[in-house]
């Protein structure tokens, strides 16, 4: 049972890290670049794609414990997240609508676990 739990976290923190990954590729997507080759080999997305690859990684080693009917339920997280990190470092707002989706996701988390 202790192993299901580290797979567990291991598997959200994985979505975090993919959560940040996009936040990254967003932020470097605002940004005006001199070419269409800087645009893509920047330091931004290559180092966010390696966070994706990364994550893609754990989410598997995860998927050893984690019951395949769990992972969309914790994937669904990284909605919460991108919402978040938006907000924090992009300062995006969130409306009622956003604020509604990510407070069904939690409850349907929460239902899924009872």
């Amino acid at each position: 049972m202790k192993s299901d739990n580290v797979c567990i976290i291991l598997f959200l923190i994985a979505v975090f890290v993919s959560s940040v990954s996009q936040i990254i590729l967003k932020k470097s997507a605002l940004k005006t670049h001199g070419s269409i080759v800087k645009e893509y080999l920047n330091v931004f997305v290559i180092v966010s794609y390696i966070m994706f690859f990364l994550a893609s990684l754990m989410i598997v080693t995860a998927y050893s414990k984690v019951p395949l009917s769990m992972g969309p339920i914790l994937e669904a997280t990284g909605y919460i997240w991108v919402s978040v990190l938006g907000v924090m470092i992009l300062k995006e707002h969130i409306n009622k609508k956003k604020l509604l989706g990510m407070l069904l996701i939690v409850l349907g988390i929460i239902a899924f676990n009872l």
